[in-house]
């Protein structure tokens, strides 16, 4: 993962080159705001383009640690064309502008902690960097291209940016989006690369048995933070986990006083134990949860709707039971699969159907 391979170079305070895709028109394997990272020892982390270009970003990359340069841009344009391009055959018809930007001690590897640190505490905010400035002298520009900005949610330090800039952060923020805008700071006109920080999926599994580990294990991969849980202590070990798995021994009818559940963005119910799956459903309908999961066929769902009686109403909309899509197998590795695959549809409002409908 891309945080583990940032803290291990920042940890050996080596430099390394942050490479975003800023701009992307027609058909491309990533958009904009796709991050990769390239170390100093000739490791890569990340993929922008499904292994076409990343030879060609890995040179371009060390040749900014190598010669102390701070940014470059790149842009592979394969539309309209048959021809392979750099000696590849993209065929992918799209263009791809990508930014490399050099991250060391010296300036704290900013702004690439932000943007890091941002996703895991899922802080609401924006870094904007200056790609290009246009001015009327160019050798008096006071803005280089490498400054950036940073702005987070309830920062009262973030105010003090440039207004246009403070501005765009906060919308950008709100939307999601990363992209490109010129801007016009003072006597000079920048081209600005705004990237929102990534926030998490948060995802909660009520219940440690056997089958929620590739669960947690195939979410983990996907970058979500996983919190699970059990009120049974035999279940909650950590051997079987990943060591970045949020691990707790809960008593199911007291899940909501011992976690905020409003800090999750989905939840699945698979304790295999009819009574803490009804307590566990019972504390989640009060929760603003978008999506609960819930294991076990059509007929145990009704039985614990009738089981929660008035409160089944508030969790009628958002339940998944049985869990997950329908994509075969039986094997916990396939039903984990199905289950994730479900999560990842529903968060980012889609049906999971094939692209080829």
């Amino acid at each position: 993962m891309i945080d583990a391979f940032f803290a291990g170079e920042r940890d050996a305070g080596r430099p390394l080159v942050a490479a975003w895709v800023i701009a992307t028109e027609g058909s491309t394997y990533r958009k904009a705001g796709a991050l990769m990272l390239f170390s100093s020892q000739g490791g890569r982390c990340g993929l922008l383009s499904g292994g076409c270009l990343e030879g060609d970003l890995q040179e371009h990359a060390s040749r900014l640690l190598s010669e102390g340069g701070r940014l470059t841009t790149r842009s592979y344009d394969s539309r309209g064309s048959d021809d392979p391009i750099w000696g590849l055959g993209l065929g992918c018809e799209g263009l791809m502008r990508m930014l490399l930007l050099r991250q060391d001690a010296t300036d704290g590897y900013q702004p690439l902690e932000f943007l890091l640190s941002g996703a895991r505490t899922r802080t609401r905010g924006t870094c904007a960097i200056v790609v290009s400035v246009e001015a009327a002298d160019p050798a008096a520009a006071a803005l280089l291209p490498g400054t950036h900005w940073t702005w987070a949610e309830h920062d009262a330090q973030a105010n003090a940016l440039p207004e246009p800039v403070l501005a765009r952060c906060r919308a950008r923020a709100a939307s999601g989006v990363a992209g490109i805008e010129w801007l016009q700071l003072g006597d000079q006109r920048a081209e600005v690369f705004f990237a929102p920080v990534a926030r998490r999926p948060a995802v909660l599994l009520c219940g440690a048995g056997p089958d929620a580990e590739p669960v947690a294990a195939l979410a983990a991969q996907m970058g979500w933070q996983v919190s699970v849980v059990d009120h049974r202590p035999a279940y909650i070990a950590r051997e079987r986990f990943a060591a970045a798995t949020d691990l707790r021994l809960v008593e199911a009818d007291r899940l909501g006083e011992l976690l905020d559940l409003d800090l999750y963005d989905a939840a699945v119910v698979m304790s295999h134990h009819l009574v803490a799956d009804g307590h566990y459903l019972g504390q989640l309908a009060g929760s603003r949860i978008s999506y609960v999961g819930l294991l076990g066929p059509a007929a145990r769902r009704e039985r614990l709707y009738a089981e929660l009686g008035p409160r089944a109403d508030a969790l009628r909309p958002r339940l998944r039971a049985p869990v997950g899509l329908d994509l075969g197998g039986r094997t916990p590795e396939a039903i984990a699969l199905s289950i994730v695959a479900e999560i990842q549809a529903v968060l980012n409002g889609r049906r999971g159907l094939p692209f080829s409908v």
